[in-house]
């Protein structure tokens, strides 16, 4: 929009939809105001909105250039990324220097706050709208810095990050407005006057926030963060994984435009990049001026942050060891091919993706008669094999590998145990340098101490492990150690028994970790819907916060009153 944008304007536009969110998180029922077809975009579909070839052509123009988003503090240039299918992106960012920016991006704090709750809900929700029309450029930036395919980095980077952005800024706003901005006090005193007060209560943001963004899915995992944080009030500093800087790069120029044109400091808003070697996110997570840190990635970093930098609220997701307990089923095929997908989608690359099997060694009943434990594995690896056997199929589902250490991983597995499904090279007639592979099935002992040392941690990537146990009690007594010790994003079990049932329930209950039972059509346990779905619980040691709950956004603001005599 070329003209300012007003308070009515806003509340026009948006105010249904937040009321829509602040419904649907309640209902927990499916809705999504972001729609996930290309063809949905551009000519014929959403007004203002970029079609295919307008997204393509915009993200081609991007690259080789300078992205100058006019931030104070620059003090150089920095840039590097390499897509996994090949390209260098040849984008310059602006580097900043922290005690140039950090106060010029506290400078606008005091006009935020001031706006109230309902204000900043509709200007994330004009940010957010201006992502949607722009969904097929942001899908070529998410998927030549992640690796995912086209079609998952436009559905999970585009409308479905969206979605858990507006699903944040709601939970935000609800919490803001439990409590009423203004209220008349007034205490008897008998034969006395009562004592009388008019009450006035203001959110106040804690501080900067600091967004620390993750290599595989920049804006799915970084919305939340950066929504939740400026929803409730608070500067929102990005900075992104020096693989995956274009996402969200984007983001803040699209949300400093808004910012600027609804007559707020364009600065709340900012971008840190990194020069190579450089590791910015340590010295930043320590400042003083920084109160809030959202991070996802590996634990060793998580957990450093939770200990260090003790002045933030720091929330974080790490890694965590997901479990699939298969006990029975009465729909063999179709857990088959679930799981197959599952283990298959974005090379494993998800902080979801299933890693181990627990199998009972003496097999299982299904209604295709009883299946040992070589049969399960065997049948499921023969389900990866039929899914991914076509090359143009397994590009669209594989994507390619995010970076060198996941190769690295893959092809050390082999040497864990027995390889009951190798991996293959996939060739990608569009980008014949990209990595792309297929999963590998190592099987391994339950009850072997040297075989737990590689099922018992994380193996970040298209690896999975289908561990052979004594019976599904031994199964239930290993998935809760995991759990406890480990962490876990996701838990999925198969069984007909209602006793089962109850008991993995219970497992989980104890330990805190999200449950999905036999998933046989097109749910995977990998995936989590925005308003319905809880992603992590902030439970156990996988992350200490849930996406999105009213504690991931409560305590990123205060609640000051100001009392005057009446």
């Amino acid at each position: 929009m070329a003209s300012a944008l007003t308070p009515q304007q806003l509340s026009e536009t948006h105010r249904p939809t937040l009321d829509r969110a602040l419904d649907v998180i309640s209902t927990r029922a499916y809705w999504s105001p972001h729609p996930e077809h290309p063809k949905a975009y551009g000519e014929g579909g959403a007004p203002g909105s970029l079609g295919a070839a307008e997204g393509k052509a915009a993200f081609d123009a991007l690259l080789g250039t300078r992205l100058d988003l006019g931030q104070p503090g620059t003090d150089g240039w920095a840039g590097g990324e390499v897509s996994p299918y090949g390209p260098e992106l040849g984008i310059e960012y602006p580097h900043v220097d922290p005690d140039v920016l950090l106060p010029a991006m506290k400078a606008g704090t005091a006009a935020w706050r001031a706006a109230g709750p309902e204000i900043r809900a509709l200007v994330c929700l004009e940010i957010l709208s201006r992502i949607s029309a722009r969904t097929h450029e942001l899908a070529h930036a998410v998927m030549h810095t992640s690796g995912q395919a086209f079609m998952m980095a436009f559905q999970a980077g585009g409308p479905h990050a969206q979605d858990r952005g507006l699903e944040a800024v709601a939970y935000a706003y609800r919490e803001q407005v439990r409590t009423p901005e203004n209220a008349d006090w007034s205490k008897p005193q008998g034969k006395r006057d009562p004592l009388k007060l008019h009450k006035s209560f203001i959110t106040s943001g804690r501080g900067v926030a600091l967004v620390i963004g993750c290599n595989t899915f920049p804006t799915w995992n970084g919305y939340p963060g950066l929504f939740a944080s400026l929803a409730t009030g608070n500067p929102v500093l990005v900075k992104p994984h020096p693989r995956a800087v274009l996402p969200l790069a984007l983001t803040v120029s699209i949300a400093r435009e808004v910012l600027g044109g609804a007559g707020f400091d364009p600065n709340l808003v900012a971008l840190a990049v990194e020069r190579p070697g450089e590791g910015i996110a340590k010295a930043l997570a320590v400042r003083p001026e920084i109160r809030i840190i959202d991070y996802t990635g590996s634990t060793a970093f998580g957990v450093w942050l939770e200990e260090n930098a003790r002045q933030a609220q720091v929330y974080t997701e790490k890694a965590g060891v997901n479990t699939i307990v298969i006990d029975s089923t009465d729909d063999y095929r179709g857990m088959l091919a679930n799981l197959a997908f599952s283990l298959s989608l974005y090379s494993g690359q998800m902080c979801t993706t299933p890693q181990n099997l627990l199998i009972p060694r003496d097999g299982i009943a299904t209604d295709d008669g009883v299946k040992s434990y070589d049969d399960v594995v065997a049948d499921l690896s023969a389900a990866v094999t039929g899914l991914l056997g076509d090359d143009a199929r397994a590009s669209a589902l594989l994507g390619a590998l995010v970076n060198p250490d996941v190769r690295a991983r893959l092809e050390a597995a082999g040497g864990l145990g027995e390889v009951a499904l190798p991996s293959r090279t996939v060739a990608n007639a569009e980008f014949p340098d990209a990595a792309v592979r297929t999963p590998v099935v190592v099987k391994l002992d339950g009850t072997k101490p040297d075989d737990g040392a590689a099922y018992f941690s994380e193996c970040f990537g298209p690896v999975s492990f289908a561990v052979a146990v004594e019976s599904t009690s031994a199964a239930l007594d290993l998935l809760r150690r995991t759990i406890r010790e480990q962490g876990a994003m996701t838990v999925g079990a198969y069984t007909t028994s209602p006793e089962v049932e109850r008991a993995v329930e219970d497992v989980c209950l104890d330990e805190s970790a999200q449950l999905s039972l036999n998933l046989t059509g097109g749910v995977y346990v990998n995936q989590t819907a925005a308003f319905s779905d809880f992603h992590g619980s902030g439970g156990n040691p996988a992350a200490n916060a849930a996406l999105c709950d009213a504690a991931f956004v409560a305590n990123r603001f205060r609640v000051v009153e100001v009392r005057r005599q009446a």
